[in-house]
């Protein structure tokens, strides 16, 4: 049995479902055009957050491990009359030849450095391309008790949209499963097309795996990593992280 494609070996697929997500959209282009200086969107993607600030006039760049996705987002970019440098790398072991003003990392892409050693090579490295004074972003949800007490194993419906030309229905199911000692989620995705009849007319099986942090836990880490200083919040509007049901914002400074 061979292992499911990746989500982010399918730009078209991702596109479809996530492209239009927006609910974070407005704090990183308040984070870009505040920044001073250029920004690097570490694990970029196919340029839901980076093409906005470009739009927005943000100096800047992107970063992800998988060419289709940077292949996507060059050619809409392009579309768009912009060049990004666009780098295809880990983001525990990019290099790139400039420094920026801000790292930022949204939408919990941080969750895909599945080790403590990922982790620690990513903000690291994250660190080493900041400008003195510069700092690293990252939104990650913050899995409370109630999320660790769902059942394992029962596909649920994540989201579901319309497809641009012929209208159908595609549906994202999500079929989770938790290790809560390892702080770790396996997901099986079936992506569904529903046919006029609302039938199943073709389904794409994919797989992907993260592993969430908490606030002292990624406290540990930027001090090992070498920040000077560290913050964090409890959602976009600045509020204080208090409530298990909040998304963690936390930024991190070089010097």
């Amino acid at each position: 049995m061979t292992d499911p494609l990746s989500p982010y070996e399918a730009p078209e697929i991702y596109d479809l479902m996530f492209d239009t997500l927006d609910f974070d959209l407005p704090y990183w282009l308040k984070v870009g055009r505040e920044a001073g200086g250029p920004v690097l969107d570490l694990g970029c993607g196919t340029g839901r957050i980076l093409l906005p600030l470009l739009d927005a006039g943000v100096d800047a760049d992107g970063v992800d491990l998988h060419r289709p996705m940077l292949a996507s987002a060059r050619k809409k970019a392009k579309a768009k009359g912009h060049r990004p440098r666009l780098t295809a790398a880990n983001m525990n072991a990019f290099k790139t030849p400039r420094r920026y003003a801000r790292v930022i990392s949204a939408f919990n892409a941080f969750a895909h450095a599945d080790t403590t050693e990922d982790q620690l090579a990513t903000l690291r490295c994250s660190r080493e391309h900041l400008e003195p004074g510069g700092a690293f972003v990252v939104h990650m949800s913050y899995p409370g008790p109630r999320y660790w007490a769902e059942p394992d194993g029962e596909p649920v419906m994540e989201l579901e949209v319309r497809r641009p030309g012929d209208g159908r229905r595609i549906q994202m199911w999500d079929t989770r499963f938790k290790d809560v000692v390892g702080q770790r989620q396996r997901s099986e995705i079936e992506i569904r097309e529903i046919d006029e009849a609302g039938r199943v007319a073709k389904t794409t099986g994919l797989g992907t795996s993260q592993r969430w942090v908490y606030r002292f836990e990624l406290e540990l880490l930027f001090r090992l990593a070498g920040y000077a200083r560290w913050e964090f919040f409890g959602g976009f509007e600045g509020e204080p992280l208090e409530r298990e049901d909040q998304q963690m914002i936390a930024w991190a400074w070089n010097g």
